[in-house]
């Protein structure tokens, strides 16, 4: 499978900043980005983001579902794009719950806040798209992130499975490489992030000396 970016934010701005850049596939968000940003967890609000992600042409919109019934919510929030949204669901009880009824309805799953290997399975066994692995937070709890990370990654590979791990928490430009090079291939990065990536020093100073020697 090809490496496939996601920009994690709920900020209309950064998404205008940074789509046409043409690096993302689509975008992730989730209540806590919702408030960052200023924008109401609500069906109305969701609605105009929505029409905004389409009409910057995101293949793929992620939203999370919330509330007492989860089901409920996700469908309503998939009707607002069939077919480009993705209902994002925690790895709780009632998150695999409705996750399995709008997989059987067609509706697109992506898992989150996984922070276990054997939480993956879960998401495999379910037959889902995606899975969203915690990376910085894992470290944050005392574990090596990274190679739990990769064992997730060995567990969907020797299972066949077509799930995606789209790794999310990401704090440093390097974590991408590291896991890439493990065979990671599906990340969520935030616009801070994405910035860390175009602001290696040597290219810039390479870049200015173009600049200069051009101008005689």
């Amino acid at each position: 499978m090809h490496l496939r970016l996601l920009l994690d934010s709920a900020d209309p701005v950064a998404w205008r900043h940074w789509l046409p850049t043409g690096l993302f596939h689509g975008i992730t968000t989730n209540p806590t980005l919702l408030k960052r940003a200023g924008v109401a967890c609500d069906l109305a609000s969701l609605r105009t983001l929505t029409q905004e992600a389409l009409a910057l042409g995101v293949e793929e919109l992620h939203l999370q579902a919330w509330g007492r019934d989860p089901l409920s919510c996700g469908r309503a929030l998939a009707d607002l794009a069939p077919d480009r949204i993705w209902i994002k669901l925690p790895l709780t009880a009632p998150g695999i719950e409705a996750g399995r009824s709008l997989h059987a309805d067609g509706v697109p799953v992506t898992f989150t806040a996984c922070y276990e290997p054997s939480q993956v399975l879960l998401a495999a066994a379910l037959g889902v798209e995606y899975v969203a692995p915690y990376l910085g937070r894992i470290c944050d709890r005392g574990r090596d992130g990274h190679a739990e990370v990769i064992r997730m990654q060995r567990c969907v590979d020797r299972l066949g499975s077509p799930l995606r791990l789209l790794v999310a928490s990401l704090r440093q430009r390097e974590d991408l490489a590291r896991l890439a090079a493990e065979g990671l291939n599906t990340f969520t990065i935030s616009p801070d992030m994405a910035e860390q990536l175009l602001a290696v020093e040597a290219t810039l100073a390479a870049a200015a000396q173009f600049e200069l020697d051009a101008a005689g």
